[in-house]
């Protein structure tokens, strides 16, 4: 899954966790399919062909549900939510100190909403999100 894309995310740049999360999601569309794996998520195949996927997580996760093994898409993105609130609650790091150090033009009210689930997250907000959580949880 996404949140475990990268053995060691905290070594990893925001950047390469973002890589991370792709090849996940590409794998995921090369066994499903590149037609199948766009009507799971709900965008076109060119979507899935791009360098760099511009999905949601809600969108990932529909596309990683697709492949043997993997849960269902609604287990995919509350695992991952959870991955980060854990790794919030372990670093002790409260959102308004995440937003601070995390490189996005976000809020900390914004980034609780994006980990809670109410607004859309991005795979690049959420590889920020997740890169600040893993750092700091390995010092």
């Amino acid at each position: 899954m996404l949140h475990d894309a990268a053995a060691e995310p905290g070594t990893l740049s925001a950047d390469e966790l973002r890589a991370a999360y792709e090849d996940e999601i590409r794998r995921a569309v090369d066994a499903a399919g590149p037609e199948t794996a766009a009507e799971a998520a709900g965008v076109s195949e060119a979507a899935l062909s791009n360098g760099v996927l511009d999905l949601t997580l809600e969108q990932a996760a529909a596309v990683l549900e697709l492949a043997d093994g993997n849960p269902d898409a609604d287990a995919i993105v509350w695992e991952f939510r959870d991955h980060l609130l854990m790794g919030m609650t372990s670093g002790i790091l409260d959102v308004d100190t995440l937003a601070a150090e995390v490189d996005l033009d976000l809020s900390g009210q914004e980034i609780q909403q994006a980990i809670e689930g109410r607004t859309a997250a991005t795979l690049n907000e959420l590889a920020a999100i997740h890169h600040v959580i893993a750092v700091r949880n390995e010092r």
